[in-house]
């Protein structure tokens, strides 16, 4: 079977630091801003991101670029007899399809997993395939793993203020007007694919309650584990990791036998198109 490398990118959430700890690979995501081009982790801190925004930098998100990807597998496989790759998911960003067509000359020995997630559910995927490495899986079973399950997992967003929304065009600026106006916090979804609108709010209680019904109704309906002691629960959060915590109580009495695995930063790249002040609830199925 031979001995498996893991590798992905910052979308992740895994910072350098803890991707030794894991034992795995993680690719600095790039971002411009004014210009600029920054990595993230590397020289672009959560803080540093969140003082650009704000202070109306112009920024945008970029893929890792090719030689960066290449070399760092070349490496790895003077030590390994296979690479998973999990990239962030398709429906996101170009860097999947790119990193498939460069595993083309790889004769199978990169297998990269397109299994649409980003963020939490991403890291988790990560974590399922450090995993399944150590159990003595081979690259393609991992891939095929990580495939088979990649939409048991489901991410709840609460936007703070609509104005990423409209700067980045995902919303009309009429309609950023009126959620402004009527201080609406929208709730949107990551189900795979793409961010998309899920409910609307007029207060973050009633966001708050929103996440946590449609993560009891994922448990129940999707995956069939009411008490969700089979799954995954995350919290995650763009710049105000209080607020994080103090909903992971709310989330623990709504979940009691259900394991809040972690509390973290979303990615970046998600950041960027919300802004910060969001909130969000997220699952995924446990590795059998």
């Amino acid at each position: 079977m031979g001995k498996v490398a893991i590798v992905t990118d910052s979308n992740s959430g895994i910072t350098q630091e803890q991707a030794k700890e894991y034992g795995v690979n993680v690719l600095p995501m790039p971002f411009f801003i004014n210009g600029e081009t920054f990595f993230e982790d590397i020289d672009l801190s959560q803080e540093e991101f969140y003082e650009r925004l704000e202070g109306n930098a112009d920024i945008s998100t970029s893929m890792p670029a090719v030689g960066s990807v290449t070399e760092l597998w070349d490496k790895l496989l003077e030590g390994y007899d296979g690479i998973v790759h999990i990239p962030m998911s398709s429906g996101l960003s170009s860097s999947c399809e790119t990193a498939i067509m460069l595993a083309q000359d790889y004769d199978g020995k990169v297998q990269v997993v397109n299994n649409q997630r980003i963020s939490v559910t991403q890291k988790q995927s990560v974590l399922d395939a450090a995993e399944l490495a150590r159990r003595g899986k081979g690259a393609q079973e991992i891939k095929d793993y990580l495939e088979q399950t990649k939409f048991d997992s489901s991410i709840y967003i609460m936007v703070d203020t609509l104005a990423y929304l409209k700067k980045g065009g995902r919303i009309t600026p009429a309609a950023a007007a009126l959620g402004t106006l009527l201080k609406l916090k929208p709730v949107l979804q990551i189900q795979g694919e793409k961010l998309d609108a899920f409910a609307k709010a007029r207060t973050v209680k009633q966001a708050k309650n929103i996440m946590v019904e449609a993560v009891k109704n994922d448990f129940e309906k999707r995956f069939k584990d009411t008490a969700g002691e089979g799954m995954h629960l995350y919290i995650a959060y763009t710049k105000d990791r209080q607020t994080a915590l103090e909903f992971k109580v709310q989330v623990q009495e709504a979940f009691p036998k259900a394991e809040i695995t972690m509390v973290d930063p979303l990615s970046l790249s998600v950041a960027c198109h919300i802004g910060p002040g969001a909130l969000a609830l997220a699952c995924a199925k446990k590795l059998p």
